[in-house]
């Protein structure tokens, strides 16, 4: 059995929306928009029934007038009088249609352009012929125009002032929003002390509008927000300071036990257990940000060489060749730390070979396990959480990325294509001035 033919599929092309600047998404842009467009309709609605009113009875005075012409000049035709001037049978420059229209028995009025100017005319049936008689209405033309001018004028006079005044109004606003935003996303990196105080919301008399209710529930979230983290702060901070003095003295009393499998086990989880305190008094201490970064000028290849070193055999340091060595601007012991954990992160939780790449004021750490869990890529590192088996990860990427904001520096978690974990380790180059002498590398 022959299967159909499927057709071409087909290119989305991107939309005209997705060609615009970006600034014409903005609420400024639009609400502009939306004024031009709604002042545009009203002037043109109204213009267009003042045009028409105006209109219609400037032609109808006229037309009455020519009619009344008409009259006349029909009454001295079948008085066998002459006509009145401006008057005849088949006057020259009568319009053919008006003619014809006579010629077959009825009356009628047009306006006609005759000689350069604006005519009414006006004809009736005359044994066969059309009798016709003119009225001059350029002068009503002329005061059309005007006023289709004026309305022109006055509405491009109207459409300004109500922009100005309403991109003024809009203006306050968005420009509220945007403080908003700026406050918002300062709290997001971290200052819990930001607010955005808005007048509004400090004076209960005054009327609140969106804008304001949107603040006040910010700052109420911020408040709230930073409370709950100052508790949790001083918690983690108050656990790991009393747990530090029984674990002293659990330790001590761990190396007194006789030697034997029971006693390693014992001094094993003794170590492991201290080392879990100092970490939670490290997150502590980087939650509060009360960390001094200690700067000086380091060559980033053997720091790193170091570290791989002090990990144990399996790890690979390759130094990507490009001119002269690199010199960092760092804290040594804050950057060995940050090193150590991901080297030891890539142990723990991937699969050899671990390589770490310095490549100028990058350093690279990859293995060739499964790779991160799609949480920690998208969010972070999570403190305690585990995902089962190989994949869970503790404190150690956590105090990482802390340390490395400390340090200025930046820290970023992907997956390589071909399968492992990456965490790349960016850190700011020392340029020295050209008018001081470059100083020597701190000795490590």
């Amino acid at each position: 059995m022959r299967g159909r033919r499927t057709g071409a599929a087909r290119v989305r092309r991107p939309g005209l929306w997705r060609r615009l600047p970006a600034w014409t998404a903005t609420l400024t842009w639009k609400s502009a928009v939306f004024i031009t467009v709604m002042c545009c309709v009203l002037a043109a609605l109204l213009g267009v029934l003042v045009h028409t009113a105006v209109t219609r009875q400037t032609v109808g005075h006229a037309r009455e007038k020519a009619l009344s012409r008409l009259e006349d000049a029909t009454a001295a035709y079948q008085a066998g009088g002459a006509l009145p001037p401006r008057s005849g049978l088949d006057p020259p420059g009568l319009p053919a249609s008006l003619r014809a229209l006579a010629v077959g028995g009825e009356r009628g009025t047009m306006v006609a352009d005759h000689r350069g100017r604006a005519t009414m005319w006006a004809a009736a049936p005359a044994d066969g012929h059309a009798l016709a008689t003119q009225v001059d209405y350029s002068q009503s033309a002329r005061t059309i125009n005007g006023l289709d001018g004026a309305i022109v004028g006055s509405s491009l006079l109207a459409i300004g002032a109500t922009l100005l005044v309403g991109a003024f109004s809009v203006t306050r606003v968005t420009r509220r929003l945007h403080q908003t935003a700026r406050v918002a996303r300062r709290i997001g990196a971290g200052d819990l002390d930001a607010r955005v105080n808005d007048p509004r919301t400090a004076d209960p008399s005054r009327r609140q509008d969106e804008v304001a209710i949107v603040a006040g529930a910010l700052d109420t979230m911020a408040s709230t927000l930073q409370r709950k983290l100052v508790a949790e702060q001083r918690f983690t901070a108050d656990v790991a300071h009393e747990l530090r003095t029984p674990l002293t003295g659990l330790s001590a009393a761990a190396e007194l036990l006789p030697p034997g499998r029971p006693s390693e086990l014992v001094q094993d989880r003794v170590r492991a257990l201290r080392a879990l305190t100092e970490d939670l008094l490290e997150i502590s201490r980087l939650d509060a940000r009360t960390e001094q970064v200690d700067l000086a000028v380091h060559e980033l290849a053997p720091l790193a060489e170091r570290v791989a070193r002090a990990a144990g055999p399996g790890t690979e340091v390759r130094i990507v060749p490009d001119g002269p060595p690199v010199r960092v601007e760092t804290d040594r012991r804050r950057l060995e730390r940050v090193l150590g954990n991901l080297v030891g992160n890539a142990h723990r939780h991937g699969r050899p070979p671990v390589v770490v790449t310095v490549d100028g004021p990058v350093v690279t750490v990859r293995d060739h396990g499964e790779g991160f869990p799609g949480y920690l890529i998208a969010g972070g590192p999570q403190r305690f959480r585990t995902e089962g088996g190989t994949k869970g990860h503790g404190l150690g990427l956590t105090i990482a990325v802390g340390q490395a904001e400390v340090m200025g520096a930046g820290l970023a978690f992907e997956n390589a294509p071909a399968g492992g974990a990456v965490a790349r380790l960016t850190l700011p180059e020392y340029v020295p001035p050209d008018d001081v002498a470059e100083p020597p590398p701190a000795v490590a």
